[in-house]
């Protein structure tokens, strides 16, 4: 039972989601139920610093391109999937035009997972190949124990690594945000020292 891989009679539904108890959060993952502790503050910290740094230019489109949808922590439900949550997911708008009523059922452009020490082994051998096979184009993995973001690519049904970003990188241009600059330094400051 790796990765907190809860064992059910049959498929896990979303009842088996709501069930779960208070502080822990679950995924259905090919109809697997994923379970894990809830996330830490510098997790949750880095997670909000990084949507404000992206919501202005690219959901509101202020100094930037716009033409996005971004959420942090959206339930999505895709064919076989009834809940798989991302840290945070990006859903360009001329592709899904209209932000749904209830929860998302298109597979998102872009997803960024933050990697913990409970949920590393989970975001990168579970859910990194799932997203491949549901077609997301963007992924990041934002480490905040070794400081670095590493931006992935599908093409072809293989991830290709386009950049591995650390802290002394302050201003970078990662895929699919290359139209403005990313502050990556900003985005260390404040966060606990690793380990």
């Amino acid at each position: 039972m790796a990765y907190g891989a809860k064992p059910l009679e049959g498929p896990a539904t979303f009842a088996d989601i709501e069930a779960l108890p208070e502080g822990v959060v679950g995924e259905i993952i090919d109809g697997t139920l994923y379970t894990q502790a809830r996330p830490r503050a510098a997790h949750g910290y880095f997670e909000l610093r990084l949507f404000r740094e992206l919501d202005e230019p690219f959901q509101l489109g202020g100094e930037g391109p716009g033409g996005w949808w971004l959420m942090t922590e959206p339930g999505i439900r895709v064919g076989g999937s009834p809940e798989f949550i991302p840290d945070l997911a990006g859903w360009r708008r001329e592709r899904v035009p209209l932000m749904p009523n209830g929860q998302w059922t298109d597979v998102p452009d872009w997803a960024c997972e933050i990697l913990s020490p409970s949920t590393r082994a989970y975001d990168t051998r579970i859910k990194r190949p799932f997203y491949a096979r549901i077609g997301i184009k963007h992924l990041w993995f934002v480490d905040l124990d070794s400081r670095t973001l590493t931006v992935s690519e599908l093409r072809d049904g293989r991830w290709v690594e386009m950049g591995v970003y650390g802290e002394e990188d302050d201003l970078i241009r990662a895929p699919p945000f290359e139209e403005r600059d990313l502050r990556l330094g900003w985005l260390w400051k404040s966060l606990p020292p690793p380990g």
